[in-house]
């Protein structure tokens, strides 16, 4: 985007400012038009007259979509937006503060999203649920992993440790469309693999835990999951970027050893 960018260069705040608003339409732009080529569609042109979330749905299906859909990717859209200094945000800022273009932090933080313990997760919850397949199944497949000692993704967080308040709206959200679109038996696995990891594990779930059957429903393929947190993350991406630029200080920590003493032989300097 940058090559085709005339302001790429341009480090000017009004020019920073337009290029993070094209920054987040171009997202979603992109994310979409991948998903139908490599299904042999021809990509869908925004309409200026839809707004970002429904843009989303209408140039990914092809169709208008729904009230419900545009609710519900616009609330995704929102608790996705920013989230502190989270690890591809501080990436992104860490990159600008050397004063780097606006590009070249933004590739810094979607390099740090695709990391699995950043971005993924949700991707990693909808792949259980399907291998669970039907909700009496989720007990025996829960201990299972509880006896393999196995990580079960989409819940716990590094700052929430009650429940983190974006999951409480998706869960409300992933309910009301599951049984819309007759498909409530992912809602009723998610709920009941919720209640076991709060009462044996004391976990809570986050934001990816519902978030997952969310975009399900709505005909999100689920290798979209963590592209779409991109395009949702993108505004607070750019913010933050736009924030460094406004009042810039390298980000520079410093660096002390507290390993082993090296145990190595040496000579002084008058006996070389």
């Amino acid at each position: 985007l940058s090559m085709f960018d005339p302001e790429t260069e341009d480090m000017s705040p009004e020019a920073n400012l337009r290029k993070a608003i094209r920054l987040t339409a171009q997202t979603a732009t992109l994310v979409t038009a991948f998903d139908r080529i490599r299904n042999g569609k021809d990509p869908v042109a925004p309409r200026a007259d839809l707004s970002h979330a429904a843009n989303f749905a209408y140039m990914l299906n092809g169709t208008l979509p729904n009230e419900t859909m545009t609710k519900a990717l616009d609330i995704a859209l929102i608790l996705h937006a920013d989230h502190e200094l989270n690890a591809s945000t501080f990436g992104g800022r860490v990159t600008a503060a050397t004063l780097s273009d606006i590009y070249s932090a933004v590739t810094s933080a979607v390099g740090a999203l695709k990391g699995p313990l950043h971005g993924g997760a949700n991707e990693a919850v909808m792949r259980m649920l399907k291998e669970i397949g039907e909700p009496a199944r989720v007990d025996a497949y829960v201990h299972d992993l509880f006896t393999q000692k196995k990580k079960i993704s989409g819940f716990g967080h590094r700052v929430y440790h009650t429940e983190d308040p974006r999951a409480t709206h998706l869960r409300r959200m992933s309910k009301e469309l599951c049984e819309r679109a007759g498909q409530s038996k992912w809602y009723e696995m998610s709920a009941r693999i919720e209640e076991i990891m709060k009462s044996e594990k004391k976990l809570n779930a986050n934001v990816d835990f519902y978030s997952a059957t969310t975009y399900h429903v709505i005909g999100m393929p689920i290798d979209l999951f963590t592209p779409f947190f991109a395009v949702s993350r993108m505004s607070g991406w750019t913010a933050h970027i736009l924030e460094q630029y406004s009042n810039n200080r390298l980000i520079r920590p410093r660096a002390e050893y507290i390993g082993p003493a090296p145990d190595l032989k040496w000579l002084p300097v008058n006996q070389r």
